[in-house]
């Protein structure tokens, strides 16, 4: 799953300075790509 997750660059650089801004973020890629599959 992290290998798939780090497709996605905002999740991969950790872009967001906040905590809960990167868990929200991690799971909506997440979200996105249990809906793909």
């Amino acid at each position: 799953m992290w290998c798939r997750l780090k497709d996605w660059r905002r999740i991969a650089t950790r872009y967001d300075k906040l905590a809960r801004n990167f868990l929200a973020a991690a799971q909506i890629a997440a979200a996105f790509i249990w809906w793909i599959n």
